[in-house]
């Protein structure tokens, strides 16, 4: 059975984006960004609303990745190869690799796809994970030491979760990984 998870990064204040939607704050440094390439490589599928699937599939796509970095590189291999399913009313297709699915549809479709896969489902955007909550498992938050005083939120206003703390690890530049699981 599939485990939904909903890792962003997110401001020591609890924003995914700040008030310009901008997401600079967030940029991973090396040892981050390692953690990072191990959590995709651990990826069964990307869930993605409209927003972050453009702003991902752009960076990550574009053929200069391939050369920059290698941990760049290696990201870009590794999230190229995860299938990803976008979730969006407004796209009339998505780009090889992926799967559209309309938005009425999401709460079906994580179910079934959580009843058939093993490994990880990790949501991304908080605009899909709000219309998911209900569903997702494990909630993991890099915390940024950075605060932007507004935004976008990691959790939907009014959200009443009971969650366990089951894992952390700190970054020697300040990112506090932390994953939770879902207890009530």
């Amino acid at each position: 059975m599939g485990i939904l998870n909903y890792a962003m990064s997110i401001s020591l204040d609890g924003y995914v984006e700040d008030p310009t939607g901008g997401i600079t704050f967030s940029e991973p440094d090396e040892e981050v960004h390692g953690f990072a390439n191990q959590q995709t490589r651990e990826t069964a599928a990307f869930l993605f609303g409209r927003g972050l699937y453009e702003d991902m599939e752009e960076f990550w796509t574009a053929p200069e990745r391939a050369d920059g970095s290698e941990m760049e590189a290696e990201f870009a291999r590794e999230y190229a190869a995860t299938p990803r399913i976008v979730f969006s009313d407004s796209l009339a297709s998505v780009a090889p690799g992926c799967r559209l699915v309309r938005r009425a549809d999401a709460v079906d479709e994580v179910v079934r796809l959580k009843k058939e896969t093993d490994g990880d489902l990790a949501v991304g955007g908080a605009g899909l994970a709000a219309s998911l909550l209900d569903l997702i498992d494990e909630f993991r938050p890099s915390v940024v030491p950075a605060f932007t005083g507004g935004g976008k939120p990691y959790f939907p206003p009014g959200a009443d979760l009971r969650l366990r703390l089951m894992e952390q690890r700190a970054f020697r530049g300040g990112t506090v990984y932390l994953r939770y699981e879902r207890i009530g």
